[in-house]
């Protein structure tokens, strides 16, 4: 499935960076785009909608 979440606090690149490897720590095969500027991470993954959330949150970016 694909998510798409506005994650307010991400700056940079490198904050892309963090959030993807979170993401990939709950499912090593899902697909990461991310965009500072816009604020949108796009993830196509089979983990739940939830697992994502608390990953991203995890890694200590709040999601909108």
């Amino acid at each position: 499935m694909t998510l798409q979440l506005t994650v307010p606090n991400m700056a940079c690149s490198a904050c892309g960076e963090t959030i993807t490897k979170a993401i990939q720590a709950v499912d090593s095969a899902a697909v990461v785009e991310t965009d500072p500027q816009t604020k949108l991470v796009t993830i196509e993954t089979q983990a739940s909608e939830t697992e994502i959330k608390q990953a991203v949150t995890a890694a200590g970016y709040s999601v909108a």
